[in-house]
């Protein structure tokens, strides 16, 4: 499946939202948050991951 620009720019935004979130735990230096952090974005991205694929468009012929 062939990915335009635009969606490939949403993928690189999540990516780096998911790294500034975990970053933003880990100033505060407890490992037990920067854990459980991770741990909530891994569901996040498994969440994303096992959606049921988008419907086909309808093409016009």
């Amino acid at each position: 499946m062939p990915t335009n620009e635009k969606e490939y720019n949403g993928y690189l935004f999540d990516q780096l939202t998911l790294i500034e979130d975990i970053e933003r735990v880990a100033e505060t230096g407890d490992m037990e948050a920067v854990k459980s952090e991770l741990a909530r974005k891994k569901k996040q991205v498994e969440r994303k991951l096992y959606q049921a694929p988008p419907l086909p468009q309808n093409e016009t012929r």
